[in-house]
């Protein structure tokens, strides 16, 4: 992920740098048997290259997101540049890295390394290249599958990453800039460390240097085995900063092995929302402890619905095994599989009781839908407007907007096209259908109205001349 912030995905690779030097307190025979049993493991990390075709093209974007908006310039002129001879489909090439995991060519990287590619290459450490197949991605976890047409390759070790602990010396290999088989050392940090938007991964945490190029690389433990997959890392410049998050290993097995049989990842779901207990509601709900995960709300027709659950709930214990923090009731429901029924032990309003609900597939989410404005060619600016759903107001961080979904006319003689955001007409904010025709009807013809429009996160006011509707009708007939 490229935005800076609380961890930066990065999606063209993350990850690794250079040897990292021995630690002056450790022995110099544990340092030197450690480097030799890492290093081994190199004919088992691959170079992953990807390519990316922008059908759509950047050339206008480009251009803009160079420059500031000037409100006194042109919209038309400013977004109208010429397009170059021969200009074709933009191609975006990425780096990442990969582990082989079976002898005849099963690769585990990154799902953010090979989601959405149009071609995908595999380099070994021998320097052969082949074409990979996607098996799957799984971006809820951030775990990818490759295929490759190769035997009698070498596979890794897959450890056991549920017995690591804060200190244990680990190990990344990957291809950081395109360096091949850097290797950088350091130590656990924590475990299950659940990081704000990025979901069930419970991530190792270490302070492995991690750098672009070596997203889906490998972390190894002192024994030379594969413990997780270097995933993300936390940075306010976009470099290494010494926090560096990885997918345990054991969750990537689990998930790259649905994705080999099925395609897909198939999750249960409880229907209920939660929240991480602390002592002062524990207070306020008098619990007796600050465990459990607190129902903030319960989803109507879910199966926390069909059992009775109420917000407010306090859910401590899942087949007889105690939550002591809510993640572990989310990464517990998510191994299951769909129809399970499980025993909840419930804390409500100062008392015991209990719950069974009967888990119900996963069904992803249906794409945002926007509800779309009647076409109005002749009678206004010659714009097709469409509402915009909460989510999608969130997700371009704006209060209000109605979305351009074809533009003609007086409007896209002004510039305007089809993405663009009109946030506002002179000063007056437009959020629905209604307040645009609302606005435009008070406005005669021959006069200007002045759209405010936002696109790429810039805004500009775009005056646009409003039309003769009688004159367009006539012409139109």
């Amino acid at each position: 992920m490229k935005r800076r912030a609380l961890a930066s995905w990065m999606a063209g690779s993350m990850m690794l740098g250079t040897v990292a030097a021995a630690q002056p307190n450790t022995p110099a025979s544990e340092t030197s048997a450690f480097a030799a049993l890492v290093t081994s493991r190199n004919e088992s990390v691959v170079d992953i290259v990807t390519l990316r075709l922008e059908r759509e093209g950047n050339v206008y974007n480009d251009a803009v997101d160079n420059a500031d908006i000037f409100p006194d310039n042109d919209f038309a002129d400013r977004f109208a540049l010429p397009l170059p001879v021969g200009y074709g489909a933009n191609q975006e090439r990425d780096l990442g890295s990969g582990v082989i995991i079976s002898s005849d060519g099963y690769i585990l990287t990154s799902a953010h390394v090979i989601a959405d590619t149009d071609e995908t290459q595999v380099r070994l450490s021998d320097g052969r290249r082949f074409s990979a197949r996607i098996v799957g991605c799984d971006k809820r976890t951030d775990v990818g599958l490759l295929k490759i047409d190769a035997r009698g390759l070498h596979a890794a070790v897959v450890g056991d990453s549920s017995k690591l602990a804060p200190g244990d010396w680990v190990a990344a290999i990957g291809t950081p800039f395109g360096f091949h088989g850097s290797v950088t050392t350091g130590v656990v940090s924590a475990t299950n460390r659940y990081v704000a938007g990025s979901g069930e991964i419970p991530f190792i945490q270490t302070d492995v240097a991690i750098n672009p190029g070596s997203s889906g690389s490998p972390l190894f433990n002192a024994r030379g085995e594969v413990v997780a997959i270097n995933s993300m890392i936390y940075s306010g410049s976009g470099g290494f900063m010494g926090l560096s998050f990885a997918v345990p290993m054991n969750l990537a097995m689990r998930i790259s092995s649905e994705l080999r049989a099925n395609g897909k990842v198939r999750r249960a779901r409880l229907g209920a929302e939660m929240q991480e207990v602390n002592p002062a509601l524990a207070q306020s709900f008098r619990l007796p402890d600050a465990n459990g995960a607190l129902v903030v709300r319960v989803l109507r027709g879910g199966p926390a619905a069909s059992a009775g659950l109420l917000r407010g709930d306090v859910v401590r214990a899942i087949d007889g095994v105690r939550i002591a923090h809510f993640t572990e009731l989310v990464q517990d429901v998510a191994q299951r599989q769909p129809g399970t029924t499980v025993r909840l032990d419930l804390w409500r309003q100062g008392r015991a009781a209990k719950a069974s609900p009967v888990l119900q597939e996963e069904v992803p989410a249906p794409s945002p839908k926007t509800i779309a404005a009647p076409v109005e060619w002749n009678d206004g600016l010659g714009l097709r407007l469409g509402e915009l759903s909460r989510v999608q107001k969130i997700q371009l961080g704006i209060e209000e907007g109605l979305m351009v979904r074809e533009a003609a006319g007086a409007a896209r003689s002004e510039g305007l096209r089809p993405g663009d955001i009109v946030m506002a007409i002179n000063d007056s904010s437009v959020d629905r259908i209604a307040d645009m025709g609302r606005l435009l009807a008070g406005m005669a013809p021959g006069r200007v109205a002045a759209l405010l429009v936002q696109r790429n996160g810039r805004r500009a006011y775009v005056p646009v001349p409003i039309p003769d509707r009688g004159a367009a009708l006539r012409d139109s007939r």
